[in-house]
């Protein structure tokens, strides 16, 4: 008798330290995507910024899968039953597909927009990213993961053969529980991973690598700079001073965006590197394993603006006066009227207030 409590004691227990640390992941995606959303909505500075209009729609992608996606899947990972049906688990799994799929593809495309604005002239930045073309790009973000999520998934593309093992996984007789199982064919494993996250990591793989090169000229531009000082006369050299804000305020970006697709990559590759391996080795990945690297691949939703809080100014500040209902001293300086040079940068376009 005693040992049965204890059973039951140490199951509870677990379920408790699971339950609080998947609301907290889930808490802390929503709020943290709702404060980037706002603090671009209310940053005149920050929506001048090109890259930002892509940072706000991986945000809401993000948060959709805060709010449609990962409560469902808690609630299920905890009772250890889908009580919703098999339709609502086809809907839910599509979203899932579509709304990490999206995650990927904005951050692809955040990569090729700071490589042109790195790596290229500031003319070439403006003829390449017009709003036109941005407007394509977050277009192609949300309808290029249809095709591999809601028209597969409920057409039943991907399960093609395999349909009796999904059968007799989705029902367990000896504890009298349905679950929402999702097993995937070779054909949609290879198309699905290769689209949602093999082509677009290698774009960004060769994007960052040539913003990593341009960089580290930018970076030897600045050490040349330094060197030679300031005129003798006293004058300030603007030319010099706005190219070495430029550089650095260009280098200190593209570190940033490389820590965050980093980021993703560790959260998403063993995800994504199973889905494929798994259909060849006759299903054999446990079942645990595979919701540990999918609640894994979650958390990355709710990483993202950590990652700009702490890496990026601009976001720091505008998070700072949202945070602080708005308090004067995190807001930056006018520009109106200030005639010192060196506290403004143009980056493609984009005036930055420097300090």
């Amino acid at each position: 008798m005693e040992k049965l409590k204890e059973i039951k004691l140490k199951y509870f227990s677990e379920k408790i330290v699971l339950l609080t640390f998947i609301s907290a992941v889930i808490l802390m995606a929503i709020l943290g995507n709702l404060l980037v959303m706002v603090a671009v909505c209310r940053d005149r500075q920050l929506r001048k910024i090109k890259t930002n209009y892509f940072i706000v729609s991986l945000a809401f992608a993000d948060l959709l899968v805060s709010v449609l996606v990962m409560p469902f899947g808690a609630i299920e990972l905890v009772q250890d039953n889908w009580i919703y049906g098999e339709m609502f688990c086809l809907v839910r799994t599509s979203l899932d597909v579509l709304l990490t799929t999206a995650s990927i593809l904005h951050l692809c495309c955040i990569s090729l927009d700071r490589y042109y604005a790195i790596c290229c002239q500031p003319l070439v930045y403006r003829n390449k990213m017009t709003p036109l073309r941005i407007a394509v790009m977050l277009g192609g973000c949300w309808v290029i993961p249809t095709f591999i999520s809601f028209l597969p998934i409920m057409q039943g593309w991907n399960s093609i053969g395999i349909i009796d093992l999904i059968q007799q996984r989705q029902f367990n007789k000896a504890s009298n529980s349905t679950y929402c199982i999702f097993m995937v064919n070779k054909p949609y494993a290879i198309t699905c991973s290769v689209v949602a996250f093999y082509i677009p990591f290698l774009l960004m793989v060769l994007a960052y690598y040539r913003i990593y090169v341009t960089a580290r000229e930018h970076a030897r531009q600045i050490r040349v700079l330094q060197r030679a000082g300031a005129p003798t006369d006293g004058r300030q050299h603007h030319p010099d001073q706005h190219s070495t804000h430029r550089m650095k305020t260009e280098t200190k970006a593209a570190k940033t965006l490389c820590i965050i697709m980093g980021c993703f990559c560790l959260c998403w590759a063993p995800f994504f590197i199973t889905n494929i391996v798994d259909p060849f080795i006759n299903y054999t990945v446990p079942g645990k394993l595979w919701t540990a690297f999918l609640w894994l691949g979650y958390i990355n939703s709710g990483l993202n603006p950590f990652l700009y809080a702490f890496l990026n100014k601009s976001f720091r500040r505008a998070f700072l006066i949202i945070l602080c209902c708005g308090d004067e001293r995190y807001r930056r300086p006018s520009i109106l009227g200030q005639t010192v040079p060196c506290s403004t940068t143009t980056i493609n376009g984009s005036t930055h207030v420097l300090r």
